[in-house]
């Protein structure tokens, strides 16, 4: 697999598909870039250089000391489209954690090359609850969370990929094999990144970010989500970033990028072609 060397010294492993106009496919937490294959091979098919990479810690890419943080998450972004020669009409997609990279990115480094941006169940603009942002994640959950990785980081992950995916009283959304490879995933990630990368996006408020968010964006999210709320994320986004347009997947949990693979792909090629 190619990779190449950020501007701290991290080894980021990539990958890309089709040629074409580029889309640039950020994954979440905690998984790596291979949760973007379906969707990416669409795009391949349809005419589009699909790009994915691991995140620093993540994946196949270094196991980096530091750096867990959005400013040089963003970075990274950056010195994945220099090293590809990425500097015009770009297309980027965020799912999760990943929008947050999007978010940052357009503000720390004006959005160079950019085109148009997609949120796809993404933590922007504030994840967490505050007196100013009711609807988000209680401070006592994301506490419970930490100290479930921490007490017992494998079994953790066994019970959260059931909301991650939307596991239902009769049937689920996904097969066990879908749960199986995403629990080994996230054995390859480093516990020190997963914990460090829990807090960014926990506690980044993305807020000031959105003025930033001067291209066409599109913001999808399932409206029973709950890892990451859409009252406190995808519906402010869409209130507040002007010209954006929301799709909201009524009834999905956070993972749509596996319960409605065919229709994901579907409305990203529709937004990305226009």
């Amino acid at each position: 697999m190619p990779s190449f060397q950020t501007r701290d010294g991290t080894r980021i492993r990539y990958k890309h598909v089709g040629e074409g106009r580029p889309v640039i496919f950020i994954h979440g937490w905690p998984l790596s870039g291979d949760s973007w294959d379906p969707v990416m091979m669409k795009f391949a098919e349809a005419g589009f250089k699909a790009i994915a990479y691991d995140r620093r810690g993540f994946g196949r890419s270094d196991h980096a000391a530091s750096g867990y943080d959005y400013d040089t998450f963003s970075d990274d972004l950056a010195d994945l489209m220099k090293e590809l020669g990425l500097d015009s009409d770009v297309g980027l997609v965020g799912f999760s954690m990943g929008g947050g990279e999007i978010a940052r990115y357009l503000s720390r480094h004006q959005g160079k090359g950019v085109s148009r941006v997609a949120l796809v169940s993404s933590v922007v603009p504030f994840m967490k609850k505050t007196d100013d942002n009711p609807d988000g994640v209680p401070q006592s959950t994301l506490d419970e969370m930490t100290e479930g990785m921490k007490k017992d980081f494998r079994a953790f992950f066994t019970d959260f990929f059931k909301d991650f995916y939307g596991d239902g009283w009769v049937t689920d959304k996904v097969s066990d094999e879908e749960k199986q490879w995403a629990w080994m995933t996230t054995m390859m990630s480093a516990q020190w990144a997963t914990l460090k990368s829990a807090g960014a996006f926990a506690n980044t408020d993305f807020r000031p970010d959105l003025a930033s968010f001067n291209v066409p964006t599109l913001v999808i999210h399932g409206t029973k989500d709950k890892t990451v709320p859409i009252d406190a994320t995808g519906r402010q986004v869409a209130e507040k970033v002007s010209g954006s347009t929301l799709i909201e997947y009524d009834g999905e949990p956070h993972a749509v990028f596996a319960t409605q693979t065919d229709r994901l792909a579907s409305d990203l090629l529709e937004f990305m072609q226009r």
